[in-house]
Protein backbone atom coordinates (compact mmCIF):
# COMPACT_ATOMS: atom_id res chain seq x y z
CA UNK A 1 0.00 0.00 0.00
CA UNK A 2 1.09 3.25 -0.97
CA UNK A 3 -0.36 6.85 -0.11
CA UNK A 4 0.73 10.19 -1.08
CA UNK A 5 -0.17 13.34 0.82
CA UNK A 6 0.04 16.72 -0.66
CA UNK A 7 -2.28 19.05 1.89
CA UNK A 8 -1.72 23.07 1.69
CA UNK A 9 -1.61 24.38 4.87
CA UNK A 10 -4.33 25.58 7.48
CA UNK A 11 -4.13 29.01 7.95
CA UNK A 12 -3.43 30.10 10.96
CA UNK A 13 -3.22 26.61 12.43
CA UNK A 14 -1.25 23.85 10.80
CA UNK A 15 1.62 23.94 8.42
CA UNK A 16 1.90 21.57 5.12
CA UNK A 17 4.88 20.16 7.30
CA UNK A 18 2.52 19.58 10.32
CA UNK A 19 -0.15 17.82 8.29
CA UNK A 20 2.11 15.13 6.53
CA UNK A 21 3.74 14.06 9.76
CA UNK A 22 -0.10 13.67 11.04
CA UNK A 23 -0.95 11.71 8.51
CA UNK A 24 2.21 9.60 8.39
CA UNK A 25 1.51 8.83 11.78
CA UNK A 26 -1.67 7.37 11.70
CA UNK A 27 -1.19 5.95 8.05
CA UNK A 28 1.16 3.95 9.99
CA UNK A 29 -1.14 2.86 13.03
CA UNK A 30 -3.93 1.50 10.48
CA UNK A 31 -0.98 0.07 7.95
CA UNK A 32 2.18 -0.85 9.43
CA UNK A 33 3.70 -1.91 6.28
CA UNK A 34 2.41 1.43 3.84
CA UNK A 35 4.64 3.16 1.86
CA UNK A 36 4.36 7.23 2.56
CA UNK A 37 5.67 10.05 0.47
CA UNK A 38 4.90 13.46 1.66
CA UNK A 39 5.22 16.79 0.08
CA UNK A 40 4.78 19.90 1.17
CA UNK A 41 2.95 21.93 -1.11
CA UNK A 42 2.08 25.94 -1.84
CA UNK A 43 0.35 27.57 -4.82
CA UNK A 44 3.05 30.83 -5.53
CA UNK A 45 2.48 32.23 -2.42
CA UNK A 46 4.82 32.57 1.10
CA UNK A 47 6.12 28.85 1.14
CA UNK A 48 6.53 28.33 -2.08
CA UNK A 49 10.30 27.96 -2.20
CA UNK A 50 10.64 25.69 0.75
CA UNK A 51 7.71 23.45 -0.36
CA UNK A 52 10.13 23.13 -3.83
CA UNK A 53 13.22 22.64 -2.16
CA UNK A 54 11.94 19.99 -0.36
CA UNK A 55 10.88 18.33 -2.76
CA UNK A 56 13.71 19.01 -4.73
CA UNK A 57 16.54 18.94 -2.51
CA UNK A 58 18.10 22.27 -4.00
CA UNK A 59 19.64 24.94 -1.74
CA UNK A 60 18.59 28.15 -0.49
CA UNK A 61 20.61 31.61 -1.38
CA UNK A 62 20.96 34.14 0.69
CA UNK A 63 20.82 38.13 -0.57
CA UNK A 64 20.81 41.35 0.44
CA UNK A 65 17.86 42.99 -0.90
CA UNK A 66 15.51 45.72 -0.57
CA UNK A 67 11.89 45.56 1.56
CA UNK A 68 9.25 47.03 -0.34
CA UNK A 69 10.14 50.55 1.29
CA UNK A 70 13.91 50.63 0.19
CA UNK A 71 15.07 49.62 3.60
CA UNK A 72 18.16 46.49 3.71
CA UNK A 73 17.11 43.22 4.67
CA UNK A 74 18.37 39.46 4.17
CA UNK A 75 16.31 37.76 1.97
CA UNK A 76 16.57 34.45 -0.04
CA UNK A 77 15.53 32.49 -3.50
CA UNK A 78 15.83 28.26 -4.19
CA UNK A 79 18.63 27.14 -6.61
CA UNK A 80 17.19 23.90 -7.18
CA UNK A 81 20.31 23.21 -10.20
CA UNK A 82 23.10 25.31 -11.26
CA UNK A 83 21.03 26.60 -14.22
CA UNK A 84 17.33 26.41 -12.53
CA UNK A 85 15.99 28.95 -9.94
CA UNK A 86 12.75 29.74 -8.00
CA UNK A 87 12.27 33.69 -6.45
CA UNK A 88 9.63 34.29 -4.18
CA UNK A 89 8.66 37.62 -4.36
CA UNK A 90 7.41 37.99 -1.21
CA UNK A 91 10.45 37.39 0.41
CA UNK A 92 11.60 40.57 -0.87
CA UNK A 93 8.23 42.63 -1.70
CA UNK A 94 5.64 40.38 0.26
CA UNK A 95 2.81 42.47 2.54
CA UNK A 96 4.18 40.65 5.71
CA UNK A 97 7.13 42.85 5.86
CA UNK A 98 5.35 45.82 6.63
CA UNK A 99 3.56 47.13 9.98
CA UNK A 100 -0.13 48.24 9.11
CA UNK A 101 0.71 52.17 9.28
CA UNK A 102 3.34 51.27 7.40
CA UNK A 103 1.14 49.84 4.40
CA UNK A 104 0.76 52.58 1.44
CA UNK A 105 1.19 51.38 -2.18
CA UNK A 106 2.21 54.76 -3.28
CA UNK A 107 5.59 54.48 -1.63
CA UNK A 108 6.32 50.59 -1.98
CA UNK A 109 8.00 48.71 -4.64
CA UNK A 110 9.58 45.54 -6.33
CA UNK A 111 12.92 46.23 -6.34
CA UNK A 112 13.98 43.42 -3.80
CA UNK A 113 12.46 41.04 -5.99
CA UNK A 114 14.21 42.60 -8.84
CA UNK A 115 17.42 41.80 -7.21
CA UNK A 116 16.61 38.58 -6.32
CA UNK A 117 16.17 37.48 -9.96
CA UNK A 118 19.56 39.67 -10.97
CA UNK A 119 21.60 37.57 -8.65
CA UNK A 120 20.09 34.34 -10.00
CA UNK A 121 20.88 35.62 -13.49
CA UNK A 122 24.78 36.65 -12.43
CA UNK A 123 24.68 33.17 -10.71
CA UNK A 124 24.27 31.07 -13.89
CA UNK A 125 20.57 30.43 -13.94
CA UNK A 126 19.00 30.38 -17.16
CA UNK A 127 15.32 28.78 -15.94
CA UNK A 128 13.69 31.50 -13.63
CA UNK A 129 10.18 30.09 -11.87
CA UNK A 130 8.89 33.39 -10.02
CA UNK A 131 6.03 32.80 -7.35
CA UNK A 132 4.34 36.13 -6.89
CA UNK A 133 1.66 35.72 -4.32
CA UNK A 134 1.90 38.01 -1.22
CA UNK A 135 2.76 41.03 -2.46
CA UNK A 136 3.05 44.44 -0.50
CA UNK A 137 3.31 46.89 -3.87
CA UNK A 138 0.99 48.20 -6.85
CA UNK A 139 3.73 49.51 -8.37
CA UNK A 140 3.45 47.59 -11.99
CA UNK A 141 6.58 45.88 -11.56
CA UNK A 142 8.40 49.16 -12.14
CA UNK A 143 10.60 48.69 -9.26
CA UNK A 144 11.58 44.78 -9.96
CA UNK A 145 12.70 46.05 -13.74
CA UNK A 146 14.72 48.78 -12.15
CA UNK A 147 16.75 46.23 -10.61
CA UNK A 148 17.62 44.37 -13.47
CA UNK A 149 18.44 47.49 -15.36
CA UNK A 150 15.45 49.06 -17.21
CA UNK A 151 15.03 52.47 -17.40
CA UNK A 152 11.96 54.30 -16.39
CA UNK A 153 11.92 58.37 -17.29
CA UNK A 154 9.54 61.24 -16.14
CA UNK A 155 8.68 64.11 -18.52
CA UNK A 156 11.87 66.02 -17.40
CA UNK A 157 14.01 62.84 -18.07
CA UNK A 158 14.35 62.08 -15.25
CA UNK A 159 15.11 58.57 -14.00
CA UNK A 160 11.92 57.57 -11.78
CA UNK A 161 13.23 54.59 -8.87
CA UNK A 162 9.65 52.72 -9.54
CA UNK A 163 7.80 53.16 -6.76
CA UNK A 164 3.64 53.11 -7.18
CA UNK A 165 3.19 56.92 -7.07
CA UNK A 166 5.85 56.84 -10.16
CA UNK A 167 3.22 55.18 -12.31
CA UNK A 168 1.57 58.70 -13.35
CA UNK A 169 5.18 59.90 -13.86
CA UNK A 170 6.52 57.96 -16.53
CA UNK A 171 6.84 59.50 -20.02
CA UNK A 172 9.53 57.10 -21.38
CA UNK A 173 11.26 53.30 -21.17
CA UNK A 174 15.00 52.71 -21.56
CA UNK A 175 15.84 48.82 -22.20
CA UNK A 176 19.53 49.01 -23.29
CA UNK A 177 20.85 48.69 -19.98
CA UNK A 178 18.06 45.53 -19.30
CA UNK A 179 20.27 42.20 -17.70
CA UNK A 180 22.33 40.95 -20.82
CA UNK A 181 21.04 37.42 -19.69
CA UNK A 182 17.69 37.79 -19.50
CA UNK A 183 17.61 37.08 -23.70
CA UNK A 184 18.78 33.96 -23.12
CA UNK A 185 16.72 33.15 -20.08
CA UNK A 186 13.22 31.12 -19.39
CA UNK A 187 11.00 32.86 -17.10
CA UNK A 188 7.62 31.15 -15.85
CA UNK A 189 5.29 33.38 -13.38
CA UNK A 190 3.43 30.90 -10.84
CA UNK A 191 0.08 32.71 -10.64
CA UNK A 192 -3.24 31.85 -10.32
CA UNK A 193 -5.22 35.21 -10.90
CA UNK A 194 -6.11 36.14 -14.28
CA UNK A 195 -6.55 39.71 -13.18
CA UNK A 196 -6.01 42.50 -15.85
CA UNK A 197 -3.59 45.47 -15.33
CA UNK A 198 -6.70 47.85 -15.22
CA UNK A 199 -10.15 48.36 -14.72
CA UNK A 200 -12.70 46.92 -11.85
CA UNK A 201 -10.93 44.02 -11.46
CA UNK A 202 -7.72 45.41 -12.31
CA UNK A 203 -4.51 45.32 -9.85
CA UNK A 204 -5.73 48.24 -7.88
CA UNK A 205 -8.82 47.95 -6.55
CA UNK A 206 -8.95 44.35 -5.95
CA UNK A 207 -5.79 43.86 -4.64
CA UNK A 208 -4.89 47.85 -3.89
CA UNK A 209 -7.06 47.84 -0.27
CA UNK A 210 -5.42 45.32 1.55
CA UNK A 211 -2.44 46.73 0.71
CA UNK A 212 -3.28 49.99 2.25
CA UNK A 213 -4.86 51.58 -0.64
CA UNK A 214 -7.75 54.15 0.41
CA UNK A 215 -10.27 54.86 -1.94
CA UNK A 216 -8.57 58.13 -2.69
CA UNK A 217 -5.14 56.67 -3.33
CA UNK A 218 -6.22 53.58 -5.32
CA UNK A 219 -8.28 56.38 -7.55
CA UNK A 220 -4.77 58.07 -8.02
CA UNK A 221 -2.68 54.54 -8.92
CA UNK A 222 -5.65 53.39 -11.39
CA UNK A 223 -4.53 56.18 -13.08
CA UNK A 224 -1.29 55.67 -12.48
CA UNK A 225 -1.60 51.83 -14.09
CA UNK A 226 -3.42 53.50 -17.13
CA UNK A 227 -0.73 55.46 -17.91
CA UNK A 228 1.70 53.29 -17.47
CA UNK A 229 0.31 50.69 -19.57
CA UNK A 230 -0.27 53.50 -22.50
CA UNK A 231 3.08 54.34 -22.37
CA UNK A 232 4.13 50.57 -22.74
CA UNK A 233 1.89 50.36 -26.10
CA UNK A 234 3.58 53.34 -27.33
CA UNK A 235 7.03 53.01 -27.01
CA UNK A 236 7.37 48.97 -26.82
CA UNK A 237 4.23 48.18 -28.82
CA UNK A 238 2.51 45.70 -26.47
CA UNK A 239 -0.38 46.42 -25.44
CA UNK A 240 -1.12 44.72 -21.79
CA UNK A 241 -3.64 46.88 -20.02
CA UNK A 242 -6.55 43.89 -20.29
CA UNK A 243 -4.06 40.61 -20.60
CA UNK A 244 -5.28 38.03 -17.76
CA UNK A 245 -2.87 37.67 -14.76
CA UNK A 246 -1.18 40.92 -15.84
CA UNK A 247 -2.77 42.48 -12.45
CA UNK A 248 -1.23 40.14 -9.90
CA UNK A 249 1.01 41.60 -7.67
CA UNK A 250 0.39 44.79 -8.26
CA UNK A 251 0.73 44.59 -12.32
CA UNK A 252 4.23 42.77 -11.97
CA UNK A 253 2.57 40.33 -13.76
CA UNK A 254 2.55 42.69 -16.94
CA UNK A 255 6.27 44.14 -16.44
CA UNK A 256 7.50 40.11 -15.90
CA UNK A 257 5.37 39.41 -19.57
CA UNK A 258 6.33 42.33 -21.20
CA UNK A 259 10.38 42.79 -20.10
CA UNK A 260 11.16 39.98 -19.13
CA UNK A 261 8.79 37.71 -21.54
CA UNK A 262 7.95 35.50 -19.25
CA UNK A 263 5.07 32.39 -19.28
CA UNK A 264 2.38 32.39 -16.61
CA UNK A 265 1.58 29.12 -15.42
CA UNK A 266 -1.00 27.84 -12.64
CA UNK A 267 1.23 27.75 -9.28
CA UNK A 268 0.13 24.26 -8.01
CA UNK A 269 1.17 22.72 -11.40
CA UNK A 270 4.16 24.57 -11.71
CA UNK A 271 5.38 23.62 -8.30
CA UNK A 272 4.05 19.68 -8.90
CA UNK A 273 6.26 19.36 -12.09
CA UNK A 274 9.36 21.19 -10.20
CA UNK A 275 9.10 18.22 -7.67
CA UNK A 276 8.46 16.01 -10.22
CA UNK A 277 5.19 15.20 -8.17
CA UNK A 278 3.48 12.57 -11.45
CA UNK A 279 6.43 10.20 -10.35
CA UNK A 280 5.33 9.77 -6.92
CA UNK A 281 1.42 8.89 -8.41
CA UNK A 282 2.79 5.85 -10.27
CA UNK A 283 2.76 3.11 -8.12
CA UNK A 284 0.06 5.33 -5.54
CA UNK A 285 -2.80 3.62 -4.00
CA UNK A 286 -4.27 6.79 -2.37
CA UNK A 287 -3.58 10.42 -2.17
CA UNK A 288 -4.90 12.70 0.32
CA UNK A 289 -4.80 16.41 -0.38
CA UNK A 290 -6.76 19.21 1.44
CA UNK A 291 -6.75 23.02 3.02
CA UNK A 292 -8.19 24.91 5.41
CA UNK A 293 -11.56 25.84 4.19
CA UNK A 294 -12.72 24.38 0.89
CA UNK A 295 -15.64 26.25 -1.38
CA UNK A 296 -15.94 27.75 -5.20
CA UNK A 297 -12.52 28.95 -5.26
CA UNK A 298 -10.73 25.30 -4.59
CA UNK A 299 -11.24 24.20 -8.10
CA UNK A 300 -10.06 27.44 -9.39
CA UNK A 301 -6.38 26.55 -9.13
CA UNK A 302 -5.78 25.54 -5.56
CA UNK A 303 -3.78 23.04 -4.32
CA UNK A 304 -6.23 20.87 -3.84
CA UNK A 305 -7.49 21.38 -7.43
CA UNK A 306 -4.14 20.72 -9.15
CA UNK A 307 -3.74 17.42 -7.20
CA UNK A 308 -6.62 16.31 -7.92
CA UNK A 309 -6.35 16.40 -10.99
CA UNK A 310 -3.03 15.24 -11.20
CA UNK A 311 -4.16 12.25 -9.33
CA UNK A 312 -7.40 11.58 -11.71
CA UNK A 313 -5.32 11.13 -14.65
CA UNK A 314 -3.31 8.84 -13.07
CA UNK A 315 -5.89 6.56 -11.77
CA UNK A 316 -5.49 7.35 -8.54
CA UNK A 317 -8.10 8.27 -5.77
CA UNK A 318 -8.15 11.29 -3.97
CA UNK A 319 -9.78 12.56 -0.58
CA UNK A 320 -9.68 16.06 0.68
CA UNK A 321 -9.46 16.56 4.81
CA UNK A 322 -10.42 20.34 5.13
CA UNK A 323 -10.89 22.51 8.17
CA UNK A 324 -14.44 23.61 6.77
CA UNK A 325 -16.69 23.60 3.86
CA UNK A 326 -18.33 26.79 2.26
CA UNK A 327 -20.57 27.67 -0.45
CA UNK A 328 -19.45 25.41 -3.82
CA UNK A 329 -17.13 23.38 -2.40
CA UNK A 330 -18.48 20.31 -3.74
CA UNK A 331 -16.85 21.57 -7.55
CA UNK A 332 -13.95 20.32 -6.55
CA UNK A 333 -15.51 16.99 -7.49
CA UNK A 334 -14.61 18.03 -11.07
CA UNK A 335 -10.95 18.06 -9.96
CA UNK A 336 -10.59 14.75 -9.26
CA UNK A 337 -11.44 14.78 -5.94
CA UNK A 338 -13.64 11.59 -4.59
CA UNK A 339 -14.63 13.04 -1.47
CA UNK A 340 -14.40 15.84 1.28
CA UNK A 341 -13.79 15.15 5.02
CA UNK A 342 -14.43 17.81 7.56
CA UNK A 343 -12.18 17.77 10.32
CA UNK A 344 -14.80 19.98 12.61
CA UNK A 345 -17.13 16.71 14.23
CA UNK A 346 -19.60 18.95 16.21
CA UNK A 347 -20.56 22.87 16.42
CA UNK A 348 -17.68 24.59 18.15
CA UNK A 349 -16.64 28.30 17.91
CA UNK A 350 -13.89 28.97 14.83
CA UNK A 351 -11.13 29.97 17.58
CA UNK A 352 -11.88 26.84 19.48
CA UNK A 353 -11.55 24.92 15.93
CA UNK A 354 -8.15 26.26 15.35
CA UNK A 355 -7.17 26.11 19.05
CA UNK A 356 -8.07 22.32 18.38
CA UNK A 357 -7.05 21.79 14.46
CA UNK A 358 -4.38 18.93 15.46
CA UNK A 359 -6.71 16.87 17.33
CA UNK A 360 -9.52 17.61 15.19
CA UNK A 361 -7.25 16.87 12.05
CA UNK A 362 -5.66 13.68 13.57
CA UNK A 363 -9.43 11.99 13.86
CA UNK A 364 -10.47 13.40 11.07
CA UNK A 365 -7.83 11.33 9.35
CA UNK A 366 -8.45 8.46 11.50
CA UNK A 367 -11.95 8.19 9.80
CA UNK A 368 -10.57 8.07 6.44
CA UNK A 369 -7.96 5.71 7.21
CA UNK A 370 -10.39 3.58 8.66
CA UNK A 371 -12.57 3.52 5.74
CA UNK A 372 -9.99 3.26 3.59
CA UNK A 373 -8.91 -0.26 5.48
CA UNK A 374 -12.55 -1.25 5.54
CA UNK A 375 -12.89 -1.07 1.73
CA UNK A 376 -9.32 -2.64 1.19
CA UNK A 377 -10.78 -5.65 3.48
CA UNK A 378 -13.69 -6.00 1.74
CA UNK A 379 -11.97 -6.14 -1.66
CA UNK A 380 -9.47 -8.63 -0.34
CA UNK A 381 -12.55 -10.75 0.72
CA UNK A 382 -14.21 -10.72 -2.26
CA UNK A 383 -10.45 -12.16 -4.36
Amino acid sequence: MKFVFASDSFKGSLSSEKINDILTSVAHRHFPDAETAAILTADGGEGTVDAVLAGTGGERVCVSVHDPLGRPIEASYGRISERCAIVEMAAASGLPLLSDRERNPLFTSTFGTGELIAHALDHGATEITIAIGGSATNDGGMGAMCALGVTFFDADGNPLSGIGADLEKMADIDLSGLHPRVKDTRFTVMCDVNNPLVGERGATFVFGPQKGATPEIAERLEAGMKHYAEVIERTLGISVATTAGAGAAGGLGAALLVFLGATMKSGIDTLLDLIEFDSLLRDADFVITGEGRMDSQSACGKVACGVGLRSKDAGVPAFAIVGGMGQGAEAIYDCGISSILPTVNAPMPLANAIERAEELYENAADRLFRLIKATKGDQNERN
